[in-house]
């Protein structure tokens, strides 16, 4: 049983690595601090992993042809052209805004979306726990190849568990690389539509190339 929970935590790992995955946590993190970046990845990570688990757990009692299965990478990727659209339409309707200021003597850069300046993320984070749950029907085919893996192909939580802890490991690593990356380089309102430009652009590019493969 070891070696199965090994195999699909590792499993975990190299599924995060999926361009789709890291580019829809980037879409949600752009200039946050790094407790909320940090935040945004494990809420993606257990949405994830608890679509999966929901998916297979369907799959177990009522089989589905190849054909079926591949309209979950049709919501995922239709999902990340969404938000680059989303991201896109932000920065050409000038709606990103950058303010300093201070708390208990350290200097903080907030940045939010349109006229209002709001200190909420709770929908960021239940934006970035929709998204994984989501994005998790283009990962059924790959979970279900991994279970015939190891055999049973009974999915249970402690198998779920596994994967998600892979995916976290990833997910995690990237988190600090975004929570650097805004720390030190979106310190200004420019940098900061550049980013989300640039974040736009790559999610339209990963979302047509996964849907026309």
């Amino acid at each position: 049983m070891e070696y199965s929970l090994l195999l699909i935590f590792w499993y975990g790992i190299l599924h995060a690595f999926g361009p789709d995955h890291l580019t829809a946590i980037a879409d949600f993190s752009i200039g946050k601090d790094k407790q909320k970046t940090m935040l945004i990845t494990i809420l993606f990570a257990i949405g994830h992993g608890l679509s999966l688990f929901v998916f297979a757990k369907i799959l177990q009692a009522m089989p589905l042809s190849h054909e079926i299965l591949a309209y979950g990478d049709v919501i995922s990727s239709s999902v990340i052209i969404a938000m680059g659209v989303y991201l896109l339409w932000l920065v050409a309707t000038d709606r990103i805004r950058l303010r300093r200021h201070m708390h208990e003597g350290k200097e903080h850069i907030h940045i939010w979306f349109g006229k209002e300046h709001d200190h909420d993320d709770k929908v960021a984070e239940g934006s970035s726990f929709t998204m994984g749950l989501l994005m998790g029907a283009g990962g059924v085919r790959g979970m279900l190849v991994t279970l015939g893996a190891v055999g049973s192909g009974n999915v249970d939580m402690t198998m779920v568990a596994a994967f998600t802890a892979g995916v976290m490991v990833i997910f995690g690593g990237f988190g600090l690389v975004l929570a650097f990356l805004n720390e030190h380089l979106l310190t200004n309102e420019r940098n900061v539509r550049r980013a989300f430009g640039v974040a736009g652009v790559i999610s339209l590019a990963v979302g047509t190339h996964i849907l026309m493969n």
